[in-house]
């Protein structure tokens, strides 16, 4: 009977740390565009997030993401991933430790996922643990 109470304790902090993992906060960041004409986005991968989540960038402007991953005492690999052919948007990129800039123009208006999908060994994605986002591209 103890066995079981104890088993139940877990499978609730477990529950209750798997919630706390998929609540993200959503931190927003509308681009400008620059003297050059250039809409610059600095993008931080973390441990399952990025850092904004949601970008508001402006249709047939060029777009520089500048992306790195935060250094930690366990590197963990992180990536950065938009699949969006069909509007100008489509890479796959690693997130290095030193900033890394990625460029597109978006053709498109829409939203657009941002993911992570590295993963080790059969644990869940990165996307599945919170690391995902979203790329909004306006008139």
């Amino acid at each position: 009977m103890k066995t079981i109470k104890c088993l139940m304790v877990f499978l609730l902090f477990a529950g209750l740390a798997y919630a706390a993992d998929k609540a993200v906060e959503q931190k927003m960041f509308t681009a400008t565009v620059d003297n050059n004409g250039v809409q610059r986005v600095e993008i931080t991968g973390g441990e399952y997030y990025f850092d904004p989540n949601y970008i508001i960038v402006k249709k047939d402007v060029p777009v520089e993401f500048v992306v790195k991953k935060v250094s930690g005492a366990f590197p963990i690999p992180h990536n950065i991933k938009i699949e969006a052919p069909e509007a100008g948007i489509n890479f796959n990129e690693d997130m290095p430790s030193k900033p890394k800039v990625i460029r597109f123009t978006p053709t498109k208006t829409g939203k657009y996922q941002i993911s992570c999908d590295k993963r080790f060994l059969f644990f869940a994605t990165h996307q599945e643990k919170g690391m995902e986002g979203t790329l909004e591209v306006v008139e």
